[in-house]
């Protein structure tokens, strides 16, 4: 089976070396997916991309958000023969040692979400103010999409390659967080088998967040059009 992780950069020279080189130590191909970052990002994946087997980077123009980049490397890693595709922060947020836990995961689910929120699962260095925002977050999208995942919001995540084929992704437009909500969404609609494996999401130490209130106000507002969707038999 080829793994392949999808890594949207955006200025994050302080942590794309060290995040590349970690993952093929364990196994899977990696995908840069660099927004043409300021601060030389994109020149050191190109570099990584010609000394390691397994790297690629894929430039685009402009910065255009989480979503878009996601979907332009999931289609880069289809392309290149991916029977799996992950997707996963670049700043370190997320553990290089827990992908060959979701890797395994996929071999009795379709699409397996890095849960901070199911038992076993923790969030460290976060204030109380961004706990609270990105709990209620998965809470309100919960309820009102009626599902029984507990971390809708989080960015750890392993597809089949069947689930990305049949999700419509020209029809996904979300930018910000409201992208992985979507996706889960879509992939439990099709009728595909959504797991969670508990992870410890940890604050990243180098660079900086991409937390904004346009991507929360576009989670709140994108929820209930989702489910409204939903109910009109358009999704």
């Amino acid at each position: 089976m080829i793994a392949t992780v999808c890594l949207p950069t955006y200025n994050e020279r302080e942590n794309v070396e060290r995040m590349v080189r970690a993952l093929v130590e364990r196994g899977v191909r990696v995908l840069v997916v660099d927004d043409n970052s300021p601060d030389g990002t994109g020149e050191i994946a190109d570099r990584l991309a010609g000394e390691l087997d397994g790297v690629s980077v894929l430039h685009r123009e402009h910065k255009q958000g989480l979503g878009p980049a996601y979907i332009a490397g999931f289609r880069r890693a289809l392309a290149d023969g991916a029977d799996l595709v992950l997707e996963m922060d670049a700043d370190f947020s997320h553990d290089p040692d827990d992908v060959p836990r979701l890797v395994a995961a996929a071999a009795d689910a379709d699409l397996v979400l890095g849960s901070r929120y199911v038992r076993g699962g923790h969030v460290e260095d976060w204030t109380l103010l961004r706990r609270f925002i990105s709990r209620a977050g998965s809470l309100y999208a919960q309820v009102l999409l009626q599902l029984p995942v507990r971390d809708l919001t989080g960015g750890f995540k392993c597809y089949r390659r069947a689930v990305l084929e049949a999700l419509p992704l020209d029809e996904i437009d979300a930018k910000g967080y409201a992208f992985q909500i979507e996706t889960t969404y879509r992939a439990l609609r099709a009728g595909f088998r959504v797991v969670e494996v508990p992870i410890t999401f940890t604050d990243r130490v180098h660079g900086g967040s991409k937390m904004s209130k346009a991507i929360v106000l576009e989670a709140i507002w994108k929820v209930p059009a989702l489910r409204l969707a939903a109910l009109l038999g358009r999704l």
